[in-house]
């Protein structure tokens, strides 16, 4: 089932991100997502499927 990600979200990753950091803020909706670390700022590119298996819990903006 999708998930109702939207621009702004900031997600909880279940796999944690090189800097130690498990948070990233939406940055981009689509076919793929992209997604910016909150710790060292650094962006991702990832395809939806893959963020919405990582995806731990969403926190709202």
């Amino acid at each position: 089932m999708p998930m109702d990600i939207k621009i702004g979200d900031v997600v909880e990753l279940k796999k944690q991100h090189a800097c130690g950091c498990k948070k990233f803020e939406i940055t981009r909706v689509g076919m793929d997502i992209k997604i910016k670390c909150t710790k060292c700022l650094r962006s991702i590119m990832l395809d939806r499927e893959t963020v919405e298996k990582r995806i731990k819990k969403i926190i709202k903006k």
